[in-house]
């Protein structure tokens, strides 16, 4: 049989805040009216960060070739923070909150042993979008924000995430994106007004 109980290398994520992940799952538990949306969000919600991230490029097409550099980066920028997190999930290896602590309420099911909590991959992506929104338009940065807030609060909701597994992945997901976004602004800005006087430019201008 498999212990829930962590191997001495893992993060123990229940002795930091588990008491805090169960009044939150607790409030879902009473909440049955809340947890049909919340579970569509969390499931699908990164959708809506591929929306916001066309509508920034629609928007950069009238923009200088920075805006635009960083437009191209977002997606980009969203790949490279899921990578440096899933490196930092499999350096912890903090097991899931449902395998620590099984008697809680959980509405997403429990993953894989080899699926660890730290920090959530769901909130990683969705704060580096929003970061990379922010650097193409603010308008655009702050829906992406409230939408990250959201998917970090979804997961902890869901059961799938400890409050600190969220925290961590804004901070991962926000200063990943933010170092890739302001680079391809930064420096890309020529490789762009190159590539908009050539075959490419009704994509990019």
């Amino acid at each position: 049989m498999t212990s829930s109980t962590p191997t001495p290398q893992a993060l123990d994520g229940a002795s930091i805040d588990g008491g805090l992940y169960g009044d939150i799952t607790d409030f879902a538990r009473h909440t049955h009216w809340l947890n049909g949306p919340v579970s569509a969000f969390t499931s699908y919600g990164i959708a809506l960060f591929a929306v916001l991230m066309l509508a920034g490029w629609w928007i950069a097409r009238r923009k200088d070739a920075s805006v635009m550099a960083a437009a191209l980066a977002a997606p980009v920028a969203m790949v490279l923070a899921y990578v440096v997190n899933d490196g930092i999930k499999s350096v912890f290896t903090e097991p899931r909150p449902c395998r620590a602590l099984p008697h809680d309420f959980l509405i997403e099911k429990c993953p894989p042993l080899d699926d660890y909590a730290f920090p959530s991959n769901h909130t990683t992506v969705a704060a580096a979008a929003a970061v990379a929104l922010f650097l193409v338009n603010r308008r655009l940065g702050i829906v992406a924000s409230v939408f990250a807030l959201l998917m970090g609060a979804s997961r902890v909701y869901v059961g799938a995430h400890y409050p600190h597994d969220v925290l961590v992945a804004l901070v991962v997901g926000g200063v990943v994106s933010f170092a890739v976004t302001w680079s391809a602004r930064r420096f890309g800005a020529p490789l762009v007004t190159r590539l908009r006087g050539g075959a490419l430019r009704p994509l990019l201008a």
